[in-house]
């Protein structure tokens, strides 16, 4: 995610020194225009603000040590002072107050009460009044949110005394007073939630699992918290360490985000997204319909389920929703369907019976209403029953739970009539096939290729992929050859804008307009149906910022095509290899790309549905869109892992040499470290700008990995950067240098995890480990590392080309 530069412009003007109380304000003292407190540990500030060039006045808490004044709590955000005589003290009774000489009445009151007052600044952010040695406060800002939550605040309810911690975004980003947008935790003890826009609700994270909201998530930087009891729910979260600053900030757009400042860089970063797809838009699917994002289109009806309105879900419109296929008639013999993995449903009406945490009770409750149509034991917050339409439906990638759907008695087989059915279908699939490859055209309607998301029915096409891990439920778009023919002007030359492995690719523009890359397999290729299958059953159902978006796929005859995004500037190798000064990528430029990667590599890795080994990360499978920002691509290599499984040992070896891990190519062995391996040798590149496996130094015979633990371990690092940058941050580009060598270690057990490698990057504040002697970091030659391999003489290819070999035995030197 793209550090992101946010910029208040409000002023400080000081008229008088500090304060000499430093944190506390007590009876009698006053706080004036221009004064500050200051909390203990020097984190945060209290005192007057405003718009620079403008008398406005208000008086809030920031940050201490941030370079942009930021403020996180602003007391009189509805009634701005209108120029500089504010004051602000604590009355007898323990009534905060700012006044004005402009008016006898206050400006702001706390409506605070306290028999031995004093107002002081906790250095957690707090502003809080005590009440002599009560420890209890008599009134704190923390119950006052306004739109930002710091560390130890509380998003959510009191249900004892009524409080409803929430946050309210600004008006605009110089105008504090109240704006439209809201987000808060839902009141019907189901902890979840709810970003408005006045009344209406724009987004929900779903019902908390105990692990994660919906599909939020703890990182390194600040650990969240959600309690649910039956006096409380609500959401907080810690800063990792004292010397991260972190905030979680619903933007005056109406957008929630987590940041974190960057000292280095002098901006907030952001670490966090809560909407992140088309799926998080409340309700995207309509009543019924169940999103996910990691397939085109996004929407379909759950198994029982059809389209309320056929025509509109035939052209892309899905707000109809869904109906039952059967009516339900509240019969002993309707029952209940199990759907899992998903972000629990939203309704006007349900109930939530946190004494009861078993299926069977659950079922029982739901079973004994009429009204009833869904229920689920939800992981916190115990039984859920839901009356009424479902919405907001979500297939999750991983920690979503399950959901049980009431149904007729029709929508139920017995296991024997479920095996027939499957066959049929299996069947039915591959004779449309045949009959459609015969006929010169593969033609599918998008909603007719219908989901099978409730039975795990499996179709294997990949030799070397765990047949119960792959599920066939593509819905991409099929192009006829004659549209592609159309777009790239006949597969003209002057089209042609690289090639590969797999064969030429081929810019083109459809009749809407809209550019495309064209990746035509070729006869000639070692690739074949295989990969071509398992690119698109991969990447179909994969979406993220930073990994190259399919669009569809042609089949005519013996004619194979791949129809991706077009990314105007190519590929990585061409920026950082063979470069001119005038062409050389800044540090900025390739700093971005190198977490850009990191953050798209992470996803395959942990965070998509499908948990995935690229196995051929190189320069020239990095595409690069026209802001330079990456894009991972190329996955007919790649591998889906299930989920207890770490590693596998294949026989069929397959890569690029210079990016191939040592325990892959001598053992058969991969893993996430295996990709891990090839991130590093980019990292290195990129900052070089030399290729690794044709590097050449005149002091030695060292490959790029080699010269960079040469240059480590004789303390001389930094002369290992491209000679074209200039101005670098020395201490970042070290960071990479050493990120990159810790990835390219020759045990894979040394070796960081993508999560890692991102902390590492992202944080001046984490301490680094030593790297150990990288793997594969002297010359080899290809025969003596085939040794015995029946088919040695394929080793022997082009470095810029993937092999895929069948390997009987291999010996490193």
């Amino acid at each position: 995610m793209k550090p992101i530069k946010i910029i208040f412009f409000f002023s400080l003007i000081c008229f008088h020194s500090s304060l000499a109380a430093g944190d506390t304000l007590k009876l009698n003292q006053t706080l004036l225009d221009g004064q500050t407190l200051v909390s203990a540990g020097e984190k945060f500030k209290l005192g007057f603000f405003g718009p620079q060039n403008s008398t406005i006045r208000y008086v809030g808490i920031w940050f201490m040590n941030v370079a942009e004044l930021t403020a996180v709590w602003v007391a009189n955000r509805n009634n701005p002072l209108t120029d500089f005589s504010g004051v602000l003290k604590i009355t007898e009774t323990g009534n905060v107050v700012i006044l004005s000489n402009k008016t006898e009445d206050p400006v702001w009151s706390s409506n605070s009460s306290a028999k031995d007052p004093t107002l002081q600044l906790l250095n957690t952010g707090n502003l809080v009044v005590k009440d002599g040695n009560n420890e209890n406060y008599a009134w704190q800002s923390f119950d006052h949110p306004c739109d930002s939550l710091v560390s130890g605040m509380k998003l959510g309810r009191d249900f004892v005394t009524g409080q409803n911690w929430k946050l309210t975004s600004w008006n605009s980003s110089q105008d504090p007073s109240t704006g439209i947008f809201t987000y808060e935790v839902d009141p019907r003890k189901l902890p979840q939630v709810l970003l408005r826009k006045g009344k209406d609700i724009l987004y929900r994270n779903g019902p908390w699992n105990g692990v994660r909201p919906g599909k939020d998530q703890d990182n390194s930087f600040f650990k969240a918290t959600y309690l649910v009891n039956e006096t409380h729910i609500y959401f907080t979260f810690d800063d990792a360490n004292n010397s991260t600053v972190t905030r979680f900030w619903l933007k005056p757009s109406g957008s929630p985000e987590q940041l974190r400042w960057n000292n280095e860089r002098g901006e907030w970063v952001s670490i966090y997204a809560v909407q992140r797809d088309d799926c998080d838009n409340f309700p995207r699917c309509g009543h019924n319909g169940i999103c996910d994002s990691s397939v085109t289109p996004s929407c379909h009806c759950p198994t029982g389920f059809v389209p309320k309105v056929q025509e509109e879900w035939d052209a892309m419109d899905f707000g109809s929703g869904c109906v039952l296929k059967t009516r339900l008639n509240c019969s002993a013999s309707e029952g209940f369907k199990k759907f899992s993995q998903l972000k629990l449903p939203y309704g006007s009406d349900f109930t939530v019976n946190g004494t009861v945490v078993r299926k069977e009770e659950c079922e029982l409750i739901c079973r004994s209403a009429c009204s009833c149509v869904a229920y689920a034991v939800a992981r916190l917050g115990g039984c859920v029953v839901w009356s009424g339409e479902l919405l907001d439906m979500k297939l999750l990638s991983d920690d979503g739970q399950d959901l049980y759907i009431r149904m007729a008695a029709s929508e139920f087989v017995t296991e024997s009539d479920n095996g027939k059915r499957i066959a049929v279908i299996i069947s039915a699939i591959l004779g449309f096939l045949l009959v459609c490859l015969a006929g010169g055209y593969l033609i599918c309607k998008r909603t007719s290729c219908s989901r099978i998301n409730e039975e795990e029915t499996i179709i294997n096409t990949n030799e070397d992929q765990d047949p119960n891990l792959l599920e066939e439920d593509l819905e991409l778009p099929l192009f006829g050859l004659d549209t592609i023919d159309n777009a790239t002007n006949n597969f003209s030359f002057t089209n042609k804008i690289g090639e590969g492995g797999f064969g030429p690719v081929y810019k083109g523009v459809l009749s809407s307009g809209q550019e495309i890359a064209v990746k035509r397999l070729s006869k000639y290729s070692g690739q074949g149906f295989v990969e071509f299958t398992n690119e698109v059953t991969l990447i179909s159902k994969l979406q993220h910022r930073n990994l190259v978006r399919l669009l569809g796929c042609c089949i005519h005859k013996e004619e194979r095509m791949l129809i991706y995004e077009f990314m105007p500037k190519k590929s990585l190798d061409l920026y950082i290899f063979n470069q001119t000064r005038e062409t050389a990528l800044d540090w900025k430029k390739r700093f971005d790309i190198i977490v850009g990667i990191a953050r798209g590599l992470l996803y395959l890795h942990r965070d998509s549905r499908l948990r995935i080994i690229h196995r051929d990360l190189k320069a020239n499978n990095i595409l690069l869109d026209s802001e330079i920002n990456p894009k991972i691509s190329d996955f007919g290599l790649a591998r889906i892992l299930g989920g207890d499984q770490t590693g596998v040992n294949t026989k069929r070896i397959v890569g690029t040499y210079g990016y191939m891990s040592p325990e892959y190519i001598i053992d058969g062995y991969f893993s996430v470290k295996s990709d891990v391996f090839s991130f590093g040798v980019m990292v290195l590149e990129i900052v070089s700008g030399r290729k690794n496996q044709s590097f050449e130094h005149p002091d030695h015979k060292l490959n790029l990995l080699g010269h960079a633990w040469k240059l480590w371990i004789e303390g001389r690092p930094m002369e290992l950067i491209d000679v074209l940058m200039e101005n670098v941050p020395a201490s970042e580009v070290l960071r990479c240098i050493q990120v990159g060598l810790l990835c390219v270690q020759k045990l894979p057990e040394d070796r960081p995890l993508m999560s890692s490698v991102l902390l590492m990057l992202d944080s001046e504040n984490v301490s680094l480990l030593q790297p150990k002697l990288p793997g594969f970091y002297t010359e080899r030659s290809f025969t003596e590392l085939a040794g015995s391999s029946s088919s040695s003489s394929s080793l022997n290819k082009p470095n810029n080309v993937s092999t895929d070999v069948t390997v009987t035995k291999l010996q490193g030197r």
